[in-house]
């Protein structure tokens, strides 16, 4: 089992503790709806300090990452972020990640915690040019605060004008009294808000300082289960869930994210994806009659034969209702489409929609 840097921290506060992806984890506090609503209404801070951290420097450190990953980091100026994927060679995915650019010869990749030695090793093998690589995710912690009031929490500590960094743009500067803390304005919960990325011996003094700042806005800690909901709602998709080694970005809805204006791996693949159709398509979908889909649970149409299979569902605390996304045969994948999740043996009838679930 590996540990945060706060794991200590959690654990005083009543956290419920889980092992995810090989570490001592708060899934929650409070509860999940009471976490979930105080993301969506005021401020929540997570701690993500599991998710892995690599730099990459020099002059070919761009032709690498442009070689491994989906979409087009040429388009980076110093200060942005893009989200992208690792192609596996074999029509799946390695990973999806975040692209950070530092400047012109220096890049952080922000990976998936279950995925640290995974990705590394992918990448490694691809890196035939010396780009100098550095794994910092052992030393690293990253804190989301997200909510519509987290921009007034973090400016309280903070010279840096928060509200001029764009969405998918970053700032490196003093936050809480220590230098070179990286804010970034991302999260994975459609709340909006901000990452701050720094040394695990500033985790603690950051920690208490941003729930000092937020106490008059009702700042709670949020644990991983919230996140799943919150991220859920905006149809994002969860890797080792959604998305993993057998799904394509076509397949998956992450066309977006697949540039075909350059080379990387599996190019050519999912060029022929695009322009001739897959067989199976990533939809969201809200249950009709009652009952929860659960990662897994089968897909079937009205007689009864298999379609695909569930990878995310909850029930929405915002929308209170059940929701869920899964693969499904392409000709079922039109939004009014009516389909069948198997809940303990019975067919509990949905229909597919477009996602976001949450509209803003």
């Amino acid at each position: 089992m590996q540990h945060i840097a706060l794991e200590k921290t959690h654990i005083a506060l009543g956290a419920k503790m889980i092992e995810f992806a090989g570490f001592n984890m708060p899934v929650s506090y409070s509860g999940l709806n009471d976490e979930h609503q105080t993301v969506r209404n005021a401020v929540g801070v997570f701690d993500v300090s599991h998710m892995g951290e690599f730099i990459l420097k020099g002059d070919k450190a761009l032709d690498l990452i442009q070689r491994v990953t989906s979409n087009d980091a040429s388009v980076l100026s110093d200060g942005k972020a893009q989200y992208s994927c690792l192609p596996n060679g074999k029509g799946g995915i390695v990973d999806d990640l975040l692209v950070y650019r530092i400047d012109e010869k220096t890049y952080m990749l922000v990976v998936n915690a279950s995925n640290i030695d995974k990705d590394w090793n992918w990448i490694s093998s691809h890196n035939t040019q010396g780009v100098e690589m550095k794994n910092i995710s052992e030393k690293t912690s990253l804190l989301a605060v997200q909510g519509p009031k987290a921009l007034e929490v973090l400016q309280k500590l903070t010279n840096v004008k928060l509200a001029d960094i764009p969405y998918y743009s970053f700032v490196k500067g003093t936050f809480c009294g220590f230098d070179n803390v990286l804010i970034s304005n991302t999260g994975y919960t459609g709340a909006g808000g901000f990452e701050l990325y720094f040394e695990n011996e500033q985790a603690e003094k950051i920690w208490n300082a941003v729930f000092e700042a937020g106490a008059s806005f009702g700042i709670k800690p949020i644990g991983l289960g919230a996140r799943d909901t919150l991220r859920l709602e905006m149809g994002f998709c969860l890797y080792g869930n959604d998305i993993d080694d057998s799904t394509s970005p076509i397949e998956a809805g992450l066309g977006w994210i697949t540039k075909f204006t350059k080379e990387f791996t599996d190019k050519n693949h999912l060029l022929s994806q695009k322009e001739k159709g897959t067989d199976k398509k990533l939809v969201g979908f809200e249950m009709i009659e009652r009952g929860i889909p659960r990662h897994g649970y089968p897909i079937v149409d009205v007689q009864g034969n298999i379609l695909g299979a569930v990878t995310s569902g909850t029930q929405s605390p915002t929308l209170n209702k059940a929701i869920g996304m899964g693969y499904v045969k392409t000709a079922f994948a039109k939004a009014g489409t009516e389909i069948f999740v198997q809940i303990r043996d019975k067919n509990i009838k949905a229909i597919v929609c477009k996602i976001p679930f949450l509209k803003k």
